[in-house]
């Protein structure tokens, strides 16, 4: 599935927060969105799938397969949401409803979009919860957010990202709030997932280090503006824009701490 970003604005009280912003993703292809706090990535996001701030006006064009998704009523995004874009956010216990259960909530997709009874989906919701590596999957579909880790509980996400097979994956900084070696594992965990579907990656980070071990293209974003694009490798080797120089710096310094 190909994303086509031409020209996306979005003002938030009379300021503007992306500014004239294009890329394209082709199918299959994976693209980071990398920037400092407030670059307005997080917000490209949502204004794909139309969970922009109300109070956001959302300006030029978003293709999903030549169809255009900006103008859309909300009935029709949600339509999208799920079955042909997926969503992993940035915090899980923020993300996932503390008042319905582990299962419920990654069958959900599924039950909106495919009536699915409540056998089958709690069944679909356990296989999904054993391909993440959740440990016990036919007791941990029962439990309730508060009751697992921060790793079970982004991997619950990613399973409710992936459980409807989508061919668009939307990654906003999921491993920010992890710790290291969790981080590692839930990147890699979500590297072979999406490489096993084929899927189209948009992944969001402001650490290019990670950035670097599961996308090949990026958009360097800055004050809402894409101010470098290219490979991976050639802007790790050879950043042209300060920014871009300064992420380069803090990769290098992280992974020389790890190490």
């Amino acid at each position: 599935m190909t994303l086509d970003v031409n020209g996306l604005s979005v003002d938030i009280g009379g300021r503007r927060v992306v500014d004239d912003l294009s890329f394209s993703v082709a199918g299959g292809d994976r693209l980071g969105l990398i920037g400092e706090s407030g670059s307005g990535k997080s917000l490209t996001v949502l204004s794909v799938i139309g969970l922009a701030p109300d109070e956001a006006t959302v300006t030029g064009s978003i293709r999903l397969d030549g169809r255009e998704l900006v103008g859309l009523s909300e009935r029709e995004l949600a339509r999208v949401r799920g079955s042909q874009v997926g969503t992993v956010f940035q915090d899980p216990l923020s993300a996932l409803n503390p008042l319905h259960t582990i299962g419920r909530q990654i069958a959900e997709p599924l039950r909106l979009h495919d009536r699915l009874s409540k056998r089958e989906a709690r069944a679909r919701a356990i296989a999904a919860a054993r391909e993440v590596g959740l440990p016990d999957p036919a007791t941990i579909v029962d439990l309730y957010p508060h009751q697992l880790s921060g790793g079970q509980r982004q991997r619950v996400g990613i399973a409710i990202a992936l459980i409807a097979e989508p061919a668009l994956i939307l990654a906003d900084e999921p491993t920010t709030a992890l710790d290291v070696t969790t981080q590692a594992e839930i990147l890699a965990l979500f590297r072979r997932l999406v490489e096993e579907r084929g899927a189209t990656l948009v992944f969001v980070t402001h650490d290019l280090a990670v950035l670097a071990q599961i996308t090949d293209d990026v958009v360097v974003l800055a004050q809402g503006r894409a101010i470098e694009q290219g490979t991976v490798g050639r802007i790790l080797h050879a950043p042209e824009h300060p920014v871009t120089r300064g992420l380069v710096a803090a990769a290098r310094a992280t992974t020389w701490s790890a190490s």
